[in-house]
């Protein structure tokens, strides 16, 4: 029997863990671990690459070992363990290699690189902050920075990133690709920079902390349908930020919004894992108490510039949903002009698509839709247009022009909760007579 595992393996006369509940000890080890692992290892050896590479063999190593020998109690030790090992095993072949050394000098070099780890961010107490910190270099391109953070600080897929960018999978893994061999080219120190460093930062944290926090609401297919815990995630490193920097309003801003967004998480599924609308979500399970801190947060806020400027424009619309008392008291023609303040600075065609859905429900749907007119190039990929525009199309009463573009956009959803949505809305719009009117709402985008 191995020590320190929580499930025996077959000598000491208990069964080993099932394939089940291997599987779901590994899928919760990825969600609490990866990162942690990861920034160890980049902090120690200073390679985003070989941090990788090594917690991904230590994953593979674990769905090996685990039905065989038992879950280790602390898994995420385990994995660390494993993982240095690795990279260890890979820094021994490559010295050998290069130098044709002895094994027994290399050896003893690696235990002295081991042994000689030091903290390359001591300021900041955080380890997840520090990776985020560190990824975001600034010799990378902005939309490096937040590929490689999002892709090492907890582990999301290329395809996720992808996503939550707006661009196809190649180029997303391309460009995770040139951001790895340009830090490797420059001679980049992979470590966390000095206090006097971190303002040329901020603007690439705060935008992977709100990319991070938008990634805990895309639906996926999890139990419970969202990944609550990235959310959780972002809004914890974001207070750790704030921490660091002292009360930054340009951080205040992030926060506001994320509390204001947050605060609704336990009513956007219901019991089955179905997406439910905002005007339809029951007000009583919003968090009251983060509404307010995001209000008071939001008050303190002055315009500002840049990045932080569209953060607080997102934040005063996020508060004109949390503090409308019913869905019908909702000011959306404030939404609607906070957006247009939005579209004017950033020209974000995703930003377009959340003022024509304000824009419908102040102004009717006619308004929206001529408000998603050149949009498709823009979007192309993106399921939330035809989804939006068939909303509108259904509630104009054009039943055959909605069902087009609700097929197009089933075409293009992810498999989750939004399918079984727009699946309903598309019967609902097969069904429906040519130019009668439908009560059906917009489907407001995520945050």
């Amino acid at each position: 029997m191995v020590t320190g595992v929580g499930v025996p393996t077959d000598g000491g006369g208990e069964p080993t863990p099932g394939q089940g509940d291997v599987a779901a000890a590994l899928a919760a080890a990825w969600r609490a671990h990866w990162s942690h692992v990861v920034a160890l290892l980049v902090a120690q050896f200073g390679s985003p690459d070989l941090a990788e590479d090594a917690a991904g063999d230590a994953f593979e190593a674990a769905a090996r070992t685990w039905p065989r020998d038992g879950i280790p109690t602390s898994t995420g030790a385990w994995l660390l363990t494993a993982a240095r090992r690795r990279v260890l095993d890979r820094l021994r072949a490559q010295s050998v290699q290069r130098r044709k050394e002895p094994l027994m000098v290399v050896d003893d070099e690696m235990r002295a690189l081991a042994a000689a780890t030091q903290d390359p961010g001591a300021h900041v107490a955080d380890e997840q902050l520090r990776l985020v910190l560190t990824c975001c270099h600034p010799a990378l391109a902005p939309a490096d920075r937040v590929a490689m953070t999002l892709r090492f600080v907890v582990g999301l897929g290329t395809a996720d990133i992808a996503r939550l960018q707006l661009v196809q999978h190649t180029a997303m893994s391309a460009r995770l690709t040139r951001a790895k061999k340009r830090l490797a080219a420059a001679g980049v120190p992979f470590v966390v920079p000095p206090p006097g460093q971190l303002a040329e930062r901020l603007d690439a944290v705060t935008t992977v902390l709100y990319l991070l926090f938008t990634a805990g609401y895309q639906p996926a297919e999890v139990p419970g349908g969202l990944r609550v815990d990235l959310a959780d995630e972002a809004v914890r490193l974001t207070r750790e930020l704030d921490g660091l920097l002292g009360g930054s309003p340009r951080v205040h801003a992030l926060l506001a919004l994320m509390l204001l967004q947050h605060s609704r998480r336990d009513a956007r599924l219901d019991d089955d894992g179905r997406l439910v609308l905002l005007p339809d979500q029951d007000r009583s399970r919003w968090h009251a108490a983060e509404i307010a801190e995001g209000v008071a947060l939001l008050a303190g806020v002055p315009p500002l510039d840049g990045l932080a400027e569209e953060h607080r424009l997102q934040a005063l619309a996020a508060a004109e949903h949390a503090t409308a008392p019913t869905a019908a008291q909702t000011r959306w023609d404030v939404v609607a002009r906070v957006y247009a303040v939005l579209e004017a600075r950033t020209g974000s065609p995703v930003v377009r698509l959340a003022r024509a859905v304000a824009v419908a429900e102040a102004a009717g749907p006619a308004a929206g839709l001529a408000l998603l007119d050149g949009l498709d190039d823009a979007l192309r990929h993106h399921h939330r247009l035809p989804a939006v525009r068939g909303e509108l199309l259904l509630r104009a009463g054009h039943g055959a022009q909605a069902v087009q573009e609700l097929e197009r956009a089933l075409t293009l959803v992810p498999d989750t909760a939004e399918r079984h949505h727009l699946e309903t809305r598309l019967a609902q719009a097969r069904a429906l007579p040519s130019m009668t009117p439908s009560p059906a709402r917009a489907t407001p985008p995520p945050p």
